[in-house]
């Protein structure tokens, strides 16, 4: 399962894998994020993660430019250093928000 981490992440990017959640489900599943809800950069929360099999991941807003509120849907993106730890990432993100 999908849990935070505090391996390095440097080296992960976008691979074209999106879910849909509230910053308010994600926190449930896995903790208070690292943010800066200002909406004045590229990216208001992100969360350090990995797989199961210990594969570093991020999930993030991109490009929103605009606080987030914590109830709404958003689409996250997330960074890994692979397609297949993206869709990796997405399984037990998915599973663990069900």
């Amino acid at each position: 399962m999908a849990k935070k981490t505090y391996k390095d992440t440097d080296g992960t990017s976008f691979h074209g894998v999106v879910i849909r959640a509230t910053v308010n489900q994600l926190a449930k599943a896995f903790g208070e994020p690292d943010d800066n809800n200002t909406g004045e950069d590229k990216v208001n929360f992100v969360w350090d993660m990995e797989t199961e099999d210990g594969e570093v991941f991020t999930i993030y807003d991109w490009k929103e430019y605009r606080p987030l509120q914590r109830d709404e849907y958003v689409t996250w993106h997330i960074g890994a250093k692979s397609k297949s730890d993206s869709n990796v990432a997405e399984r037990e993100l998915l599973k663990a928000l069900k």
